[in-house]
C-alpha cells in the first residue's frame, strides 16, 4: 500500500492509499469517492505531465508520499 497526497490548489487536500499496480482511472474513482466530484472530470498532472487513465502507478514511478496536482476539466 502507498499512500499519494493531491493538491488541487483550492485548498482542498486529499490522501488516498492505493497500490501501486492500480491505474491512474482507479485513482481517480478513489479521489471521486471522498471529494464527491465526478471521476471523469478529474485530471492529474505532475508538472507538465498529464497521467493517462490506463496506465498503472508503478509505470509512472509514482511511490509513496507522492504530490499530484488535481485539477478539474
Amino acid at each position: 500500500m502507498i499512500e499519494i497526497l493531491c493538491n488541487d490548489r483550492l485548498g482542498k487536500k486529499v490522501r488516498i492509499k492505493c497500490d501501486p499496480n492500480d491505474t491512474v482511472g482507479d485513482l481517480k474513482k478513489m479521489i471521486a469517492a471522498q471529494t464527491g466530484t465526478a471521476w471523469q472530470k478529474i485530471e492529474l498532472k505532475k508538472w507538465y505531465t498529464v497521467f493517462k487513465d490506463h496506465i498503472t502507478l508503478a509505470d509512472y514511478e509514482i511511490h509513496d508520499g507522492a504530490n499530484l496536482e488535481l485539477y478539474y476539466k
